[in-house]
């Protein structure tokens, strides 16, 4: 596309659309706070900072192992977008390695990449998906009709429409 070409008109919004409908179905923001609290957590132990001529070096013994918990960090948050039934799982994950990055990687990344799994973790194990929402036309559910859909939709057996008089049967 060149800069003479017209952009196609409501393309952007269109975009914006789509991408508001995917964000909506899946535990969109836990995932990045899943994602980003890797970041913090793999980098940290090998980062030197630089304050005025002093080096102070971050690396510790156990490199490696933070490394491994980023990197599973980063993994969990792009699954969490993508493949959205493993929610709980991921979720579960998030916060237990986010409790292993305190002893192993200089406090979970400075407690940034702790807290960033802890919080993602917990919204991805809370996260349940919206139901959809079907149009019913105005006054629908005040008719006979909607009340004996709504009885017949009912599970626990003590519906008055399931014969049961509103007792529960045992046995």
């Amino acid at each position: 596309m060149s800069a003479e070409t017209p952009a196609v008109s409501g393309q952007f919004t269109r975009r914006r659309q789509q991408f508001r409908v995917w964000r909506g179905e899946r535990p969109f923001w836990s995932g990045l706070f899943v994602l980003l609290s890797g970041f913090p957590i793999a980098y940290l132990p090998y980062a030197h900072l630089q304050i005025g001529h002093l080096t102070l070096a971050m690396a510790t013994t156990a490199g490696a192992g933070s490394l491994i918990i980023g990197v599973l960090l980063v993994v969990l948050g792009v699954s969490l977008w993508f493949q959205k039934h493993v929610r709980v799982f991921a979720g579960v994950a998030a916060i237990l390695l986010g409790l292993v990055s305190l002893p192993v990687s200089n406090l979970g990344g400075f407690f940034i990449g702790f807290l960033l799994s802890l919080i993602g973790g917990a919204m991805a194990v809370a996260w349940a998906p919206g139901e959809e929402s079907q149009a019913q036309p105005a006054g629908a559910g005040t008719t006979e009709a909607g009340d004996a859909a709504m009885h017949a939709n009912d599970l626990s057996g003590t519906s008055p429409a399931n014969g049961a008089n509103g007792r529960h049967s045992a046995g």
